[in-house]
């Protein structure tokens, strides 16, 4: 019987991986990582992954969340990287419908502006052609008249018409952790919260690590065949403790984002703009919300002290304000803030926006394998590319014969379709199912959007919960719900339900807030939490909480 993929069981999977000698070991827990671990345990590979901290909670959660081509990187001439995203667009809509989501985009066209009306034309057409978009999500482009009906609150200044096409938003969060479940239901042995401190040798090949369990404190050596680096920003200190870290490095870039309620900016759809400095700037409704980013600036400090400064607040507002001038939004109309960086691969004489997004692959004297740069978009490429280096390299130690690479067919936890070819009536069915069980529409149709068909699965639960008599309806939701998270998706700290698993904190942070003392009183229910743990998850969320609404004046200023 399969394990569940459960925080009760983090234990048992990393001495379960200390039992035998693993094929490949995974250091890092993004979206890369999941993307391996996946790729790996399809191909009948012995696949551990470890994760120093929770599942996507580093560049992989602070995404502008859309599973884009990347119409920029045309203007730059990366014809190969725009075809290959543009492509890994199309796969990722098929096998995980419940997370990607269409949403087409606007591009407004002004005189004066970085894109003209016929290069704009032709540069979508392009873009269309290079990803093999289907002909009723082609581009078509607009005059203004039609521009400003498809979007009222655009400037009219100077707008000569738009360019209207496809994109795809997702929650990177979710995405990140249904692929990571999806791999473990296919065999892949996984943790998070298991810090990787330092390298086992022999002969001078890396041949192990020595891991932390950052819960219990324990101590594990896990020996592996072939070890790969998978940790995004934190590649070139896991080279560092290789001892590897020499020619091509990574170069950070901050990327910021904005949420602000959808009344204070009620555009009707997806926008993509230019500004004065030649930025590009999104801005994306999500239910009662809108975002938008995102800022491109060099990031040279520890990647723990990121925040979102004053600065980089009021560039995206007056960026928003330029192109929306109705709207007059200020800084006490922003919600929430997220921000990430971006680990690029250094290039001489380049700047942050100018940087390639391309993925490379470095292997050190010992035979560390490292995976750095990429995109969202374009992580199921990125671990085809790992594993069949890996494979070959194990076919070589062992003679062993592997399967090839068959991500591309395999449906993503959450996304089966109930036996419906469209994915809007298996929509539909669950919200009629979920009705029917008391559960209210509108948290219904949050479930679904977060967890597609697994939210059969949080019904399930609240059946159980139902039947023990409890007397808040809220709270009968929030058990069940917590209950899934704990059980079924590795949810480990309150923090991480609230931010990770939920979105609360990014998208409805009065939600995160009127919610976090039950979280935390239901999840040290479930986890068997002290009342000195409890005091410590409090502390936690509050700081989090806290963070949201504090803009410090400068990079300098995050020290303090």
């Amino acid at each position: 019987m399969l394990t569940r993929f459960s925080a009760a069981n983090r234990t048992e999977q990393l001495k379960k991986m200390t039992m035998n000698e693993l094929e490949v070991l995974v250091i890092g827990g993004g979206i890369t990582g999941a993307g391996i671990a996946l790729d790996a345990a399809l191909r009948g590979v012995q696949i551990g992954l470890i994760e120093q901290n929770d599942f996507g909670s580093g560049t992989s959660s602070r995404s502008t969340k859309l599973i884009h081509g990347g119409l920029r990187y045309l203007k730059q001439g990366a014809v190969k990287l725009v075809q290959e995203v543009g492509r890994e667009r199309a796969i990722l809509y098929k096998n995980a419908p419940h997370l990607v989501v269409a949403a087409p985009m606007l591009l407004p066209i002004y005189r004066g502006g970085t894109y003209g009306y016929f290069a704009s034309s032709v540069g979508l057409y392009i873009y269309d052609w290079l990803a093999g978009v289907e002909r009723p999500e082609r581009r078509r482009m607009v005059n203004k008249q039609e521009a400003l009906r498809l979007e009222p609150l655009l400037k009219p200044d100077g707008l000569k018409g738009a360019g209207y096409y496809y994109e795809y938003r997702t929650d990177d969060a979710r995405l990140t952790i249904d692929i990571m479940k999806t791999a473990f239901q296919n065999g892949a042995t996984i943790v998070n919260y298991a810090k990787m401190t330092e390298f086992i040798y022999k002969n001078s090949r890396v041949v192990g690590v020595m891991v932390t369990d950052r819960i219990t404190n324990e101590v594990f050596s896990i020996y592996a065949k072939q070890i790969v680096n998978a940790s995004g920003p934190w590649v070139d200190g896991v080279r560092q403790l290789d001892g590897s870290l020499s020619g091509k490095r990574l170069f950070l870039t901050k990327g910021v984002h904005l949420v602000v309620a959808k009344d204070r900016l009620p555009i009707r759809q997806s926008a993509y703009f230019d500004t004065p400095d030649g930025r590009m700037i999104f801005v994306i409704p999500r239910g009662d919300i809108s975002y938008i980013g995102t800022t491109d600036t060099a990031y040279q400090m520890e990647i723990d002290q990121l925040r979102t400064t004053q600065q980089d607040r009021d560039y995206l507002l007056k960026a928003v304000n330029a192109i929306f001038p109705e709207v007059k939004l200020s800084p006490q109309d922003v919600c929430s803030n997220w921000a990430g960086v971006r680990p690029l691969i250094y290039q001489e004489g380049k700047g942050p926006s100018e940087l390639s997004r391309k993925d490379e692959i470095f292997v050190s004297p010992s035979g560390l394998i490292t995976i750095a740069g990429g995109k969202l978009t374009g992580f199921r490429k990125m671990a085809e590319k790992v594993m069949n280096l890996v494979t070959n390299e194990l076919a070589q130690m062992t003679g062993s014969r592997y399967k090839g690479c068959r991500t591309d067919q395999v449906i993503i936890t959450g996304g089966e379709r109930m036996g419906y070819r469209d994915y809007g009536d298996c929509k539909k069915d669950l919200l009629e199912q979920g009705i029917a069980r008391g559960v209210d529409a509108n948290t219904a149709a949050e479930w679904i959007d977060l967890y597609g068909t697994n939210t059969l699965q949080i019904y399930n639960r609240l059946a159980a919960v139902s039947r023990k008599g409890e007397g808040i309806e809220n709270e009968k939701l929030l058990r069940a719900q917590i209950a899934y998270a704990v059980e079924e998706e590795m949810t480990t700290t309150a923090v991480d339900f609230l931010r990770l698993r939920t979105g609360w904190t990014y998208f409805y942070v009065k939600k995160a807030e009127a919610n976090a003392e039950g979280v935390i009183r239901i999840m040290g229910e479930q986890l068997g939490w002290s009342a000195g743990e409890c005091a410590r998850q409090r502390a936690e969320v509050a700081a989090l909480l806290n963070a949201i609404y504090r803009y410090p004046e400068s990079e300098e200023a995050c020290r303090e």
